[in-house]
């Protein structure tokens, strides 16, 4: 690397940290998924969950591919009206969505699935991909405000 490529003259460091800064700023106001992205996000959980109930192979293996093509095409979509992508596992205080919703889906997926294949509650699957779809949006839509808060406190 040369030598000049990093400022030495403090006026010039700090200039370019402001514009880092102003970046990070601009990037949180772009990154806001519009409200039907977490919608639309809910629901794909729904549909791939709520097969389960169906109990039948092709109509399971049906809502894998749609909910997969669901997911690829939020990503695209996403990435086209923000111009990046932010993976949702990275480090940093977003952790506590992410973790928050793992409990969420691990505890509401448990009770359903007892409830569909031990209790022979019909439907209790397709009542719990409701509570996951809904809980999916809200907790994505709290993610972004978590991300977009760190952005713009430069963190």
């Amino acid at each position: 690397m040369e030598r000049e490529a990093f400022p030495t003259d403090p006026a010039a460091a700090a200039a370019q940290l402001a514009a880092l800064d102003a970046d990070r700023r601009s990037l949180g106001d772009r990154v806001v998924q519009p409200w039907w992205y977490d919608a639309a996000l809910g629901l794909v959980v729904f549909v791939l969950i709520s097969s389960i109930s169906t109990r039948n192979a092709w109509v399971i293996l049906a809502a894998v591919v749609v909910g997969m093509a669901g997911l690829a095409a939020l990503r695209t979509v996403y990435t086209r009206l923000t111009g990046v992508w932010v993976n949702g596992l990275r480090p940093g205080p977003t952790r506590r969505a992410i973790r928050v919703w793992f409990v969420v889906y691990a505890v509401v997926l448990a009770a359903a699935a007892a409830a569909e294949f031990l209790l022979d509650v019909r439907g209790a699957l397709v009542v719990g991909a409701a509570v996951l779809g809904v809980g999916i949006a809200l907790i994505s839509r709290w993610w972004t405000r978590i991300y977009v808060a760190e952005l713009r406190s430069g963190a």
